[in-house]
């Protein structure tokens, strides 16, 4: 374990249970009975799911910004994010048709659809402009980030023309505040169909950590020192396919947070993708975790959603990074 895994393994420590603690009611040490039950059915839960999240989109940030050696990058701009949100709004509309017995578990199951049609997109469009620049067309990754851009643009357009159309008053504004991303509400069911999703998801993205480090010496170097580029972009699909996709499906969209925490890990590490993965995946968490606590206890009349939160966070960093881009920092 390298010095920003421990780092950001004792920040999660401490963090976790001041969380437990904190709310609109705060719970305090000699907690009674529905202190107990509150803490077990309702914040760890809750705090189980942002860890979970949060380490999903730190680990797919840093292996996004490895492949595409841009500082910039997110998650996001694979297309696999707004897919999933397509998959989630779809089940708003399909509603009186699912099942009674169905009807929970419509809108994590068809987020999921929606990501997995994202990835196998992908897959058939930047498989194709990965092979033709390995045979010497040349671009792979800059037609594969159009290709993730086209994807998100698509998708996002068919979600607006979904919010256009809704079928009723409250099928539009479930619709608008579960894009905006909340944990509020979330159970033990959610936490047990993201957790082993996002775990595959990480553990797949750590399998391109040495491919990740070769490519930063170039793509022609990389593959000289025998990278195989289709391999490696079926593995981060899959990886950010899962984490970002479960991620999606169980809290709705979240961002900014594969683009901030990246660069909160840098500094601590060798500045290697292999070295940046995990540590992401534990600032993703405290990140994720540290900002749900924080909206529960805000003196507001209803809770502020968590993604309306961290883009009030993540848009201005993202100005920072871009301004010292400029003055040539990084």
């Amino acid at each position: 374990m390298n010095r920003a895994s421990i780092v950001f393994a004792s920040l999660l420590a401490l963090i976790l249970p001041l969380s437990l603690l904190a709310g609109r009611v705060w719970i305090v040490p000699d907690v009674t009975a529905n202190g107990w039950l509150i803490l077990a059915e309702l914040r760890l839960p809750r705090a189980v799911l942002a860890i979970i999240i949060g380490a999903g989109l730190g680990a797919a940030g840093a292996a996004m910004q490895g492949y595409l050696r841009n500082p910039l990058a997110d998650p996001g701009l694979f297309g696999i994010a707004p897919m999933a949100a397509l998959g989630a709004v779809a089940s708003f509309w399909l509603g009186a048709f699912i099942p009674p017995a169905f009807a929970a578990w419509s809108l994590p199951l068809l987020a999921l659809a929606g990501a997995g049609l994202g990835m196998a997109l992908l897959a058939l469009i930047a498989g194709r402009t990965t092979s033709d620049a390995a045979a010497g067309a040349g671009g792979g990754i800059a037609l594969f980030t159009l290709a993730g851009l086209m994807l998100a643009s698509l998708a996002g357009a068919l979600t607006a023309l979904a919010i256009t159309l809704a079928p009723n008053p409250f099928a539009l504004s479930e619709i608008v505040l579960w894009l905006n991303g909340a944990l509020t509400d979330r159970s033990w069911r959610e936490v047990w169909l993201a957790g082993p999703l996002v775990a595959a998801g990480i553990a797949v993205l750590m399998l391109t950590a040495r491919s990740l480090d070769a490519l930063t010496l170039g793509e022609d170097a990389a593959r000289s020192m025998g990278l195989n580029p289709a391999r490696l972009l079926l593995l981060l699909v899959v990886g950010i396919g899962l984490t970002v996709g479960a991620g999606v499906a169980v809290a709705g969209i979240i961002g900014f947070v594969g683009l901030v925490v990246p660069h909160l890990v840098r500094p601590l590490t060798d500045r290697l993708p292999s070295s940046l993965i995990g540590p992401s995946a534990l600032a993703g968490a405290c990140l994720v975790l540290a900002a749900d606590s924080i909206v529960r206890i805000l003196p507001l009349v209803t809770e502020l959603r968590l993604g309306i939160a961290l883009s009030l966070i993540g848009a201005p960093f993202f100005l920072w990074l871009l301004l010292r881009m400029r003055k040539g920092l990084l």
